[in-house]
């Protein structure tokens, strides 16, 4: 893809963002689209979800050959994301033994993740649209697809 075609898709994702402040069904899933073409060029195979401000599912897309369980991790990601407002790395430090937030991950019926792999998306004035969540690789795969989904996303803010 261009780096023009990449502006191009990273203006519809951010004209969609409507102004009820979540994300619309095709804003997620350019950005899924963008996120599973990365994943392929790094060779995972991932699951990528993607909820709005209220945590809700707007869309979950698996690559053909992803791990079953990476469908409820991605998607728990997201919801961690736009529940706690902060990624999933940030969130990892605060629920290590002894932080400030030591077995957060046991509550909200568990579906709060603790590791790497879920970040906020936020619109140009810095309110809170939704959540991205990656699943499918090691942690440090799965951030860095979830950074690049939040890099993607934001270029049009």
């Amino acid at each position: 893809m261009t780096e023009q075609e990449i502006k191009n898709l990273v203006g519809r994702v951010v004209d969609s963002v409507i102004n009820d402040g979540n994300i619309t069904l095709e804003a997620a899933n350019a950005l899924i689209e963008k996120v599973k073409a990365k994943a392929e060029e790094i060779g995972v195979k991932a699951v990528v979800a993607v909820a709005d401000a209220s945590a809700n599912p707007v869309s979950v897309q698996c690559m053909d050959g992803a791990f079953i369980a990476s469908y409820d991790i991605a998607f728990n990601k997201a919801y961690t994301v736009t529940a706690l407002k902060m990624p999933t790395t940030t969130l990892s430090k605060l629920a290590a033994p002894g932080g400030s937030l030591y077995g957060i991950q046991f509550t909200n019926q568990g579906r709060i993740v603790i590791f790497g792999g879920g970040v906020p998306l936020y619109n140009k004035n810095g309110q809170l649209v939704g959540g991205l969540g990656v699943s499918g690789g090691s942690e440090s795969e799965d951030t860095f697809l979830a950074e690049y989904g939040a890099e993607v996303f934001s270029k049009g803010n």
